[in-house]
């Protein structure tokens, strides 16, 4: 049996009705943190650009463009809503698969339940099976040769799973459906480079996103792609791929994200908060880490957010000299401030040995810094919101409250955060309502800013 036959028929078949209550309370957890990372990104020129274009190119249908009256089609919603979610790199991740699952799962998932009419099991079970997949086929890359940690490479694997499971696809289907999202998939750069890094093309989300539901849905129209896809095992590890099907549900090994940047230096960040005296001036700032965050852009003084959001020096002065709410979510002022560019030109990046194995399992730093008493270190193995340090439910719902106060008012907040905090009880729909409604005029606020 082909590896993506394996996966299919453990997505099809996995007996319903059968996820535990810890699984289902890891998803709704899962859920509140990419809807306030929606919530922050939803002012975004990416995901503004994205609206517009999903509304000109996929035309109008059932489903809800999250915090708009806008309803699309299922591809068109899923599309727009995944590039709010990903926009400000504040959304979930998994360490095995370097990469960010929820931004693609969730979005597609809803939209495939709210055009079928889901029962609120079977959505449950769709995310759960979408991570699933996603994240084995992407830890079961040997590191050696993975061409790009762009998550895009790999979550449309993921929604194709989670869609095939909505629409109730044989096995046959399924198995197609996952091989056709993936044959089809974004491609990408090999190598990120700085003009890569600091545009709004990402971590090519929003494509997979397409790739895995229309791979789905031509599999039920009878579309084959090639089954064989997984079987190299010089390129994907078989008993990841396959092993302990359904035994342990791989979403509740996610990290969650405190600051919106990317993951490699938020230990880097959390270190710098440990250690800073507000006031005192910062002589030197020295960063040790893997060898794999000195190759992102790190750009010392990036022009978008996207180039700062891919830039140690620049994430790391921001935290050092406006502290943590500086990064939840970074605002497009902090590009000009003189002060952090200053410090971010000075800083030191270097790959240290006692890191040199530990990506992409782990993401350490160790912050050497000098505050005008003399150099002092401080290093994190395991940041904030890792399955080894995790953020608790409370740090989440702050979470959604202060980087989704830009687009959501208290009275809002309250709303769907009773709603995500009942789907277990109450089921999915008034969350869905109070997505389609909670906002209406919020994406009018900016009318025209990218006209």
């Amino acid at each position: 049996m082909h590896a993506i036959e394996e996966l299919a028929t453990f997505a099809a078949t996995h007996p319903a009705n059968s996820l535990s209550s810890s699984t289902k309370k890891a998803c709704t957890v899962l859920i509140t943190d990419l809807l306030a990372a929606v919530a922050a990104g939803f002012h975004s020129d990416l995901a503004i650009a994205a609206r517009r274009a999903a509304i000109a190119s996929y035309g109008t249908g059932p489903v809800n463009v999250w915090l708009t009256s806008e309803t699309l089609s299922i591809v068109g919603a899923a599309m727009a809503n995944a590039a709010a979610a990903s926009s400000l790199d504040i959304d979930d991740g998994h360490r095995g698969a370097a990469g960010h699952p929820g931004a693609a799962i969730i979005p597609a998932a809803f939209a495939v339940a709210e055009a079928v009419g889901a029962s609120n099991e079977e959505i449950f079970e769709a995310i759960a099976v979408g991570y699933d997949v996603a994240l084995r086929i992407a830890t079961a890359r040997p590191t050696p040769t993975i061409e790009t940690y762009s998550s895009g490479r790999w979550v449309n694997y993921g929604v194709a799973a989670a869609a095939g499971r909505l629409l109730k696809l044989s096995p046959s289907q399924m198995a197609n459906a996952i091989a056709i999202s993936g044959a089809e998939g974004p491609i990408g750069v090999k190598k990120g480079t700085s003009r890569y890094q600091g545009s709004t093309v990402k971590e090519l989300i929003p494509p997979a996103v397409v790739a895995g539901l229309t791979g789905a849905f031509r599999a039920q129209a009878g579309a084959t792609g090639p089954l064989d896809l997984l079987d190299n095992e010089q390129l994907y590890t078989r008993s990841v791929l396959t092993g302990d099907l359904g035994l342990h549900w791989w979403l509740e090994d996610c990290y969650l994200k405190p600051y919106a940047c990317c993951r490699y230096m938020h230990a880097a960040i959390d270190a710098i908060l440990a250690m800073r005296r507000p006031g005192t001036p910062i002589v030197s700032l020295r960063i040790e880490t893997f060898q794999r965050g000195t190759e992102l852009s790190n750009e010392r003084a990036p022009r978008t957010l996207e180039g700062a959001q891919y830039s140690y020096y620049f994430s790391c002065a921001l935290a050092a000299l406006r502290g943590r709410q500086a990064l939840q979510p970074m605002a497009p002022a902090s590009l000009r401030d003189p002060d952090i560019l200053e410090l971010a030109a000075r800083i030191e990046l270097v790959a240290h040995p006692d890191f040199a194995e530990s990506f992409p399992k782990g993401t350490p730093s160790r912050v050497i810094m000098d505050q005008g008493e003399g150099p002092e270190s401080q290093t994190v193995l395991f940041p904030l919101g890792d399955v080894a340090n995790p953020m608790s439910r409370q740090q989440v719902t702050d979470k959604f409250r202060l980087i989704g106060a830009e687009s959501l008012s208290p009275v809002q907040q309250d709303s769907i955060l009773r709603a995500a905090d009942s789907l277990t009880t109450e089921g999915f729909a008034p969350l869905f309502a109070i997505l389609g409604n909670a906002c209406d005029d919020v994406d009018r606020q900016k009318e025209g800013e990218l006209a």
